[in-house]
């Protein structure tokens, strides 16, 4: 009897609460309370999407991020790679200047210095031998005069100034020609090379250098052919097409593969906008292509400053 009478008071209680908040919200009708839930609803998803849509977008970002960081980590590791070469080049460089210039200079400048002591300190000599210490004064002159020629020319191409880029590097190849006579090396220039400018000229010219040391070194090649071609693209661009290509020992390439020479001459191309490949096989010979625009205005920029 107590659990229906509970019952009964309970229902009551749950009548009179519906009534009361029918009376409250029928005096509110206008608000639509009764649809507030859905809208609610409705919002509540709309937030959601967007809260996952902007949750993927940061990951996207973030993810582009990290990627360009490692690019950037890359490139720096890279550019402080190349530095370490640029110094160790630079101090490999010195030490051969100061190793020749003290090996071949000082002792030759010490003998003249000997020789010209002596015929001031023994004035009573006969003629025939001040003739001949004097000879002697003349052939050490003459060695340092080419010593020092020598130097000069590997700090600055000799007659790339005076006589342009191919008479350079004709007269560059005459001189490996003398050193490495078992080498048949072949130049081939297509089109005119005058007015290309003073980089890129002087860039190729270190290109056929180098490729001439690598070749005496490592190639133990019987054939080496260097070719510069000077055209025009159909945007009427000017390029300069460099190869080089022996028939030596070749190379199974990697990834850091060259050292000094092919690292350095692959920054001077990209430097100046051009692209450097390099291809080779074990027993297959060794080739070296790049190309490289030719500034106009760069050329022109000289051209009126040497008018002036």
């Amino acid at each position: 009897m107590g659990a229906l009478t509970a019952g009964f008071a309970l229902l009551s209680v749950k009548l009179n609460l519906s009534e009361s908040l029918f009376e409250w919200t029928h005096a509110h009708e206008w608000l639509q309370l009764d649809e507030l839930p859905q809208i609610l609803l409705v919002l509540a998803g709309l937030l959601a999407w967007f809260a996952l849509r902007r949750m993927l977008e940061l990951k996207t970002e973030l993810a582009r991020r990290r990627l360009a960081e490692e690019q950037l980590a890359l490139a720096l590791a890279e550019n402080r790679r190349l530095g370490r070469q640029a110094v160790d080049l630079q101090e490999s460089e010195r030490r051969t200047l100061a190793r020749e210039m003290h090996d071949e200079l000082g002792q030759y400048l010490v003998a003249i210095r000997l020789d010209a002591t002596a015929i001031r300190d023994d004035l009573s000599s006969p003629p025939e031998r001040t003739a001949k210490v004097a000879a002697a004064i003349l052939s050490h002159a003459d060695h340092v005069q080419a010593v020092v020629r020598d130097i000069i020319g590997r700090l600055r191409p000799a007659g790339l100034d005076e006589l342009g880029l191919a008479a350079a590097l004709e007269n560059c190849i005459e001189n490996w020609r003398r050193r490495l006579p078992g080498l048949d090396i072949r130049l081939l220039i297509q089109g005119d090379l005058e007015g290309i400018g003073e980089d890129l000229s002087l860039a190729l010219y270190r290109l056929t250098q180098e490729t001439m040391v690598n070749v005496s070194r490592h190639a133990a090649a019987s054939r080496m052919q260097i070719a510069l071609i000077d055209e025009r693209d159909e945007d009427g661009r000017r390029k300069v097409h460099f190869s080089a290509e022996d028939d030596g020992r070749g190379a199974t390439l990697t990834p850091r593969h060259g050292g000094f020479g092919l690292a350095g001459m692959r920054e001077r191309v990209q430097s100046l906008g051009g692209t450097f490949l390099v291809d080779s096989q074990s027993g297959a010979g060794f080739r070296i292509q790049a190309t490289v625009c030719c500034a106009p205005g760069r050329t022109a920029a000289r051209s009126a400053s040497d008018a002036d």
